[in-house]
């Protein structure tokens, strides 16, 4: 079986896995990112993983490696630009650097794009030729598939959808503008939006539900299948915040479906009412039948776009 090795670097997690032709995690290894520990730390954990992973197959033969990384990044020249995410990254050759550790052939790329990758081709895109995918968690990420091939743009920018302004002075973004999608639509923006309402006092349950700590999307979510009046009316304006930037990803790219992806997108059954409505009254005619469907990777999403960078 052709396999090849993949690793999808989080600011959180990261993990490496060996996946098969058919799509198949079949060995998987994670660990803590060493966010703040620069590149040197970072990259030795990766080869370490890569390790433990040929360790368990060692039958294997893999074709090459492939990386989903944060962004921004040059995905031609292997380069980590300045990953917001990652401290202390400025232009890390990042391919090159695991290539020579590892000897084995290297293709870096944007995290959002290799889940895209994955869903085109083994997930909730398989079939399609055109087709958006959009990661809602603690950022918005995305990646656009146009006419069978992934959209990359100048120096592999492009699809940063979660920094389109849909709303002019408001929620000021991690990039430092004002209004983008991800300020105020990413589960960051619902958990600090049901922060508020539980400090004004507007929902006794979420301030139980998160104790001491802050609330997040996670509690808002829990707090809006229990009933919560205050929650469900958060979940409202998630949908709607949602489907205004939907809306803009139909007409700019006219894909044959919408991949919703990340944790925000375990409520789509709440969310879908407002967010198909919001759709239906923003979208040109044309573009009002397009689905919006849950991704079918789940965790997996990352490791196996990045195989199939490389398979």
């Amino acid at each position: 079986m052709r396999t090849a090795l993949a690793i999808d670097l989080g600011g959180t997690e990261t993990r490496a896995g060996l996946v098969g032709a058919d799509g198949q995690v079949l060995v998987e290894a994670r660990s803590p990112t060493n966010a703040a520990g620069g590149p040197d730390a970072v990259i030795g954990e990766l080869v370490r993983l890569v390790e433990i992973i040929r360790e368990a197959r060692p039958d294997a033969r893999s074709v090459g490696l492939g990386v989903g990384a944060p962004g921004p990044l040059d995905s031609n020249a292997g380069i980590a630009i300045a990953p917001p995410t990652l401290a202390g990254w400025h232009d890390v050759p990042l391919a090159a650097r695991l290539r020579e550790r590892l000897g084995v052939e290297v293709q870096l790329e944007n995290d959002a794009n290799v889940a895209a990758l994955g869903e085109w081709r083994f997930g909730a895109g398989v079939g399609t030729q055109s087709m958006v995918f959009a990661t809602i968690s603690t950022g918005i990420g995305g990646g656009i598939i146009a006419d069978g091939r992934l959209l990359h743009g100048r120096r592999g920018l492009a699809g940063e959808i979660g920094h389109m302004t849909i709303a002019e002075g408001t929620e000021r973004c991690a990039c430092g503008a004002l209004g983008c999608w991800e300020a105020l639509a990413s589960g960051t923006a619902l958990g600090r939006e049901g922060e508020r309402l539980a400090a004004s006092g507007g929902s006794p349950m979420l301030r139980a539900m998160a104790g001491t700590g802050p609330v997040t999307a996670r509690h808002v979510g829990e707090a809006a299948r229990a009933g919560d009046a205050g929650a469900l009316a958060l979940l409202e304006q998630e949908a709607r915040w949602l489907g205004v930037g939907i809306v803009n990803l139909l007409h700019l790219y006219s894909p044959e479906v919408v991949v919703l992806g990340g944790g925000v997108s375990q409520l789509l059954d709440l969310l879908r009412p407002e967010m198909e409505r919001t759709v239906r009254l923003r979208a040109m005619s044309a573009y009002r039948d397009i689905p919006i469907v849950s991704a079918k990777l789940g965790g997996h999403a990352g490791l196996v776009g990045a195989a199939s960078l490389v398979l």
